[in-house]
């Protein structure tokens, strides 16, 4: 499959005119292919950029084009169409993401506050645990769990962690609400789960592009320090950890499993 990463915004920069001027990037996973473009803000529409991907795919258009910048999403998705390419919105643009640090541009999103999970969605119980990294796929991989997200490049073998390195998690028993609280993570696309110290402290899903989601709330001593270490454990797991939605604790049934990576630790 030819993936290619891209980004179409507002340049820092300006023309020798002194207008607005928006720049195309286009890149490989492995930089590769490296594409840049740019026109005027009022030339900065889905007909230019169709003209533009073309030109830098010559008679190999892509599969997919991978987005991360929200700004930039409806654009390429219209030019995608246009060329029947599918682009998808993720996070995970490290090649993108690299070179535009190298040219000085932001790779930073606006994001807003955290909002709580919608109320018919909310679980019974949660809880941190923690799995060796030998366990992580043996666990899950076999099982028949409806919404599985095990990502070949975030295995702990594949990001070099020993199977005995500790990988901590989440576990939600959602109840009644299992299978709806799967399948609404599911669509919201989770990216990491972290805690956020504050008043009360917390637990925020970030999903999507920007989503925020504020998925639990304490004020309990052992539960902060359980967060504490759970946030400690991820930075010795190269960010990874996951997320677990089962109906019970009788470990019978699961109805979705997600393995995350913090964004800064992305390789």
């Amino acid at each position: 499959m030819k993936i290619w990463q891209a980004d179409f915004y507002r340049s820092p920069q300006q023309n020798t005119t002194g207008q607005n001027i928006w720049e195309l990037l286009i890149c490989d996973p492995t930089r590769s292919l490296e594409y840049v473009a740019s026109c005027p803000q009022k030339e900065a529409n889905s007909t230019w950029l169709t003209s533009q991907i073309q030109l830098a795919a010559g008679e190999q258009i892509p599969d997919v084009i991978q987005v991360f910048r929200p700004q930039s999403l409806s654009l390429m998705e219209a030019a995608g169409r246009n060329l029947g390419i599918r682009v998808e919105s993720t996070r995970k643009t490290l090649a993108l993401k690299q070179w535009l640090q190298e040219k000085q541009y932001s790779t930073v999103v606006d994001k807003p506050p955290p909002v709580p999970l919608p109320e018919n969605l909310w679980g019974e119980q949660w809880r941190f645990v923690t799995l060796s990294a030998g366990d992580v796929e043996t666990a899950f991989s076999d099982r028949p769990i409806p919404i599985l997200h095990l990502p070949e490049s975030l295995k702990p073998l594949n990001l070099g962690l020993p199977s005995t390195a500790a990988i901590p998690g989440v576990i939600i028993y959602g109840g009644r609400q299992s299978m709806r609280l799967s399948r609404w993570l599911h669509e919201a696309r989770p990216v990491e789960l972290n805690y956020v110290a504050g008043a009360p402290d917390g637990l925020v899903l970030e999903a999507g592009l920007v989503d925020r989601w504020i998925v639990a709330t304490f004020e309990d001593a052992e539960v902060a320090t359980a967060a504490r270490l759970y946030q400690q454990r991820q930075q010795q797991s190269r960010g990874l950890h996951f997320l677990l939605v089962q109906p019970d604790d009788s470990g019978m049934t699961y109805s979705g499993f997600w393995l995350l990576q913090a964004e800064g630790d992305i390789v």
